[in-house]
């Protein structure tokens, strides 16, 4: 197969790891920047053009979008998907994990375990909002904030006041949740492909620090998942129509709850603590799809035909 893989940087850990897993399964692929594409938008025949060449002949697609070009880089997606190239992640379903508010409404809808959340826009209704979830502490987000940034605990009442106040004064949107101070500032990444949680790995804050990302200095270790924990994260990634997704899961008192279902999950944290292939095993799915793909699409022209 021909594949794309698009990212800003050919040098990072996960796109490294795809590109040798692909071209170790005798694969062509390309690394391609989604801000140097542009496009020629057209019902006839939609094209993307990078660096002055015209993308074409592209068998499948891997979006490795950062949160920072969701908007242009789902755009670029899009267009690939025009051009009959296979998604690994949909656009759309990439877009949709991207809302923090949206995510947490369609999780609610379909009763996936989740933090209790609030949000509002008026300062009049702080108060209010904070009985709503339990009241302090409570964890604030900022609805655009990525890789554990802009995310405050708020220990006191009055520091919640404070800090919301001063992001509605700032118009940011924010939401709200309870803090589940029985996670002891850990929660646990499930790597879910094509359904299945393929790795699964704990992340522990350092000390004093509620968040585990990896990137605040977060440590990673290897887990034994409960059959409700694995069961949340593959019903997790299908409510949002992920193929290959990282769930973060806290676990609460009232069992798993999904902190966030994340469309461009990094590689190097989850190989290093299960010892897993992660990457092969994308490349591998990815490869299963396109050729069922092929095969529906040959068996539908076959009844048209007759």
């Amino acid at each position: 197969m021909k594949i794309a893989i698009l990212s800003r940087n050919k040098n990072l850990y996960s796109t490294r790891r795809l590109v040798e897993a692909a071209e170790t399964r005798g694969h062509t692929v390309k690394v391609i920047d989604v801000l140097r594409c542009y496009m020629n938008i057209t019902s006839l025949k939609p094209s993307i053009h990078y660096r002055g060449d015209v993308l074409e002949d592209f068998d499948a697609v891997i979006p490795r979008i950062g949160a920072s070009v969701t908007f242009y880089g789902t755009a670029v997606l899009r267009q690939f998907e025009m051009m009959n190239v296979f998604p690994l992640n949909e656009s759309v379903a990439v877009t949709r994990s991207r809302d923090k508010l949206r995510s947490a409404q369609l999780l609610a809808r379909k009763n996936i375990g989740m933090p209790v959340t609030g949000f509002a826009h008026n300062p009049d209704d702080i108060e209010d909002l904070l009985k709503e979830v339990g009241g302090a502490p409570v964890v604030i987000k900022l609805l655009e904030g990525t890789q554990g940034i802009g995310v405050v605990l708020a220990e006191t009442r009055k520091a919640a006041e404070s800090v919301i106040q001063a992001f509605m004064g700032l118009k940011a949107n924010i939401m709200v949740q309870e803090f589940i101070k029985e996670a002891g500032g850990s929660d646990i990444r499930c790597f879910v492909v094509g359904g299945k949680v393929v790795a699964s790995m704990k992340r522990q804050g350092p000390e004093g620090e509620f968040r585990s990302n990896l990137h605040r200095g977060g440590s990673a270790s290897l887990i034994r998942l409960t059959p409700e924990e694995r069961s949340t994260a593959v019903r997790a990634a299908k409510v949002m129509g992920l193929e290959v997704c990282g769930v973060d899961l806290l676990r609460s008192n009232h069992g798993p709850v999904v902190m966030e279902v994340n469309s461009s999950p990094g590689l190097e944290g989850i190989e290093a603590a299960s010892g897993k292939d992660v990457a092969g095993t994308i490349i591998r799915h990815m490869e299963k799809r396109v050729n069922e793909l092929a095969k529906s699409t040959s068996r539908s022209r076959t009844k048209g035909s007759g």
